[in-house]
């Protein structure tokens, strides 16, 4: 279970392991991509989700402390957050045909916005975190990883719509 929560131990690095986490999300969701397209990526999230919540469910059984709910080297949420994040990206690569790597801009915002979210919590993702569970372990990078979707969504159509 610590692999998967910890995604294959890239939770160890340091410093920043949700940086690392979200970063090492980035090459997998393009490979998932290249592989089956947006149809793919949005059916792996979910098993990761489930996957995540699972295992973080089990490193965290004995937890004492608040902070030991959601220790830092548990990343799984990263990964489950970014490839959100980066729903748009496949969604409109796939739309219109072309390489996904063509759309890099969209990466960009959303690797930096996913991590402004996560790392920020504003309303509803610090609500998530704040439920002291597994199940917020997760929820608050799918409510983060949501955020930055829509945004990079907003600013992809204020490039495409207004200043093209």
């Amino acid at each position: 279970m610590k692999a998967i929560a910890s995604l294959c131990y890239v939770g160890f690095l340091k410093p920043a392991p949700g940086t690392w986490g979200s970063l090492a999300s980035l090459p997998l969701a393009y490979l998932v991509h290249q592989i089956g397209g947006f149809t793919l990526l949005v059916a792996l999230t979910t098993l990761a989700f489930g996957l995540g919540w699972y295992a973080t469910a089990q490193v965290t059984a004995n937890a004492v402390t608040e902070k030991d709910h959601d220790p830092s080297w548990v990343v799984i949420d990263e990964l489950v957050g970014q490839w959100i994040a980066l729903f748009p990206v496949s969604f409109g690569a796939g739309m219109m045909g072309i390489e996904i790597w063509r759309l890099w801009p969209g990466w960009i915002a959303g690797f930096v916005l996913f991590r402004l979210f996560d790392i920020t919590k504003p309303w509803l993702i610090g609500k998530a975190d704040r439920m002291g569970t597994p199940l917020g372990v997760m929820l608050d990078d799918v409510v983060a990883g949501l955020f930055a979707a829509i945004c990079t969504i907003a600013l992809a159509s204020l490039y495409h719509g207004v200043l093209m």
